[in-house]
């Protein structure tokens, strides 16, 4: 039988070079006695995480990795028929999968407006907060979400000129 093994599951081999190998260089190496303090890492604030995830959902929702693979404009441009003039378009109209790259970035934003609007108003149901605060809390918190609503409906309104007619 050309390899054993013994209790310790290491294949035992019939050849003098390798032992020679294995053995050798361990016999007059010693490894360096290190001491090394293994890094402590901290949790980030509440907020830093909250920052965060409102950043990722900002870039989800504009659209970046669409303008990184498709490479749109910044704005777009058409002439004027009456006057022959070339004004600037900010909305690709008429084109659902495509998209400038300031629309993105206003619709996501419009988006991002309206959960900070809800944060806001279940900020404002905190007990341990004054009247005033709560109340200063709720009416930013209502009117951002009032504003991000109208004002996604009327980008919808400039993308499909014929929804919701």
């Amino acid at each position: 039988m050309a390899s054993q093994t013994l209790t310790d599951q290491t294949p035992i081999t019939m050849d003098p070079i390798f032992h020679i190998l294995k053995i050798v260089p361990f016999s007059v190496l010693r490894p360096p006695r290190l001491r090394l303090k293994l890094p402590t890492l901290t949790l980030p604030s509440p907020m830093t995480v909250f920052a965060l995830v409102l950043l990722t959902y900002f870039m989800v929702v504009s659209g970046i990795v669409y303008d990184v693979i498709v490479e749109p404009p910044g704005i777009g441009s058409t002439q004027d028929p009456g006057t022959g003039s070339i004004r600037p378009v900010v909305f690709l109209p008429g084109r659902v999968n495509g998209q400038y790259i300031i629309e993105g970035l206003s619709s996501g934003f419009m988006f991002v407006l309206g959960g900070i609007g809800i944060v806001l108003m279940d900020l404002a149901l905190d007990k341990n907060r004054a009247k005033s605060v709560k109340v200063s809390y709720a009416s930013a918190g209502i009117s951002s979400l009032i504003i991000a609503y109208v004002m996604s409906m009327l980008f919808i309104r400039i993308k499909i000129p014929a929804y919701l007619r």
